[in-house]
């Protein structure tokens, strides 16, 4: 074999968790997640994470490994694919395939995260707190105030990073982007890689992500949505997408038909927003532009053997 691992990213409902299985099964690999959402144990169907029989077709790792009432970072994530990483490699399988699409993780894992220190959870209590008495614009002035590089660089209205940003600043006394432009410990620095985006034709990843959602909510997905009602809105967890829709359904704000709809848009708009970070970040990697699976994979083997 010609490379060490292979990476495989590319929008919500590209294909990339088929085409990686299919590959696995190819190299005697095994899958390791690199999506941000499918690391939730309660949520396997709103996070489309791979079934049992999935499951029982290669090693998976890092698939609902953590609790939603966790807050999952990237610089955790980084920790926890090297010590999947060493698994894999102690173990049966010899090819690592990391498969995902939260850019973010990619960038851990090939460029380095820097180690912020961890927050006590008593500032994180207090923060929240204080964020809920004050409001969101007048919380974020106040961080412009305390940390105006970080500021800079967020949005009022993005609420997870802005109190993520006064955390690290109360905790540490320093700026968020100061511990950030540190590159930290890199899981994959070294190693041959072959790196892959799947970007098919839009309209493909739109009538896929409409026909996922309808699959979601036949297998009961307003249920799983039921069982986290009441999830600090705070944590990554509760940016799930479709989670707030179908609350909505539950409280009685929305009927199902606009919960469905509102959900498949905010879908595809992340997709979008998946392909343009991919984009911008990636732009090196070997991009993959058909949606045919066998020719996926064809293309994946061809790289990565040769």
């Amino acid at each position: 074999m010609s490379v060490d691992a292979v990476l495989i990213a590319g929008p919500t409902a590209s294909g990339k968790s088929q085409a990686a299985l299919a590959l696995s099964e190819c190299l005697r690999g095994a899958l390791i997640n690199a999506d941000s959402m499918q690391v939730y144990r309660e949520v396997r169907i709103l996070t489309a994470r791979p079934d049992d029989a999935a499951l029982s077709r290669a090693p998976h790792l890092l698939y609902g490994a953590v609790s939603v009432r966790e807050t999952y970072s990237a610089a955790r994530y980084a920790a926890d694919a090297a010590r999947a990483l060493e698994e894999v490699r102690e173990g049966r399988a010899h090819m690592p395939i990391f498969v995902g699409g939260t850019g973010l993780y990619f960038a851990a894992l090939t460029e380095g995260f820097a180690h912020i220190p961890s927050v006590p959870q008593s500032i994180r209590d207090a923060l929240r707190a204080h964020r809920e008495e004050l409001g969101s614009d007048a919380f974020f002035a106040e961080l412009e105030e305390r940390d105006p590089e970080t500021a800079g660089r967020l949005r009022a209205s993005d609420t997870q990073r802005v109190l993520r940003a006064r955390e690290v600043f109360e905790a540490s006394g320093r700026s968020l982007c100061e511990w950030q432009r540190g590159r930290g410990f890199v899981p994959l620095d070294g190693m041959k890689l072959a790196r892959f985006v799947l970007s098919p034709p839009r309209s493909g990843i739109h009538a896929r992500i409409d026909a996922r959602f309808d699959s979601m909510l036949a297998a009961s997905a307003l249920s799983e949505a039921a069982r986290l009602k009441g999830l600090d809105p705070a944590l990554p967890a509760a940016k799930i997408l479709g989670l707030r829709p179908l609350w909505q359904v539950l409280d009685g704000a929305a009927t199902l038909d606009a919960a469905t709809a509102a959900a498949k848009a905010a879908t595809r708009q992340y997709a979008k927003r998946q392909l343009t970070w991919f984009r911008h970040r990636m732009a090196d990697w070997i991009w993959i532009e058909t949606s045919e699976p066998g020719e996926i994979v064809a293309q994946m083997l061809e790289h990565a053997c040769r």
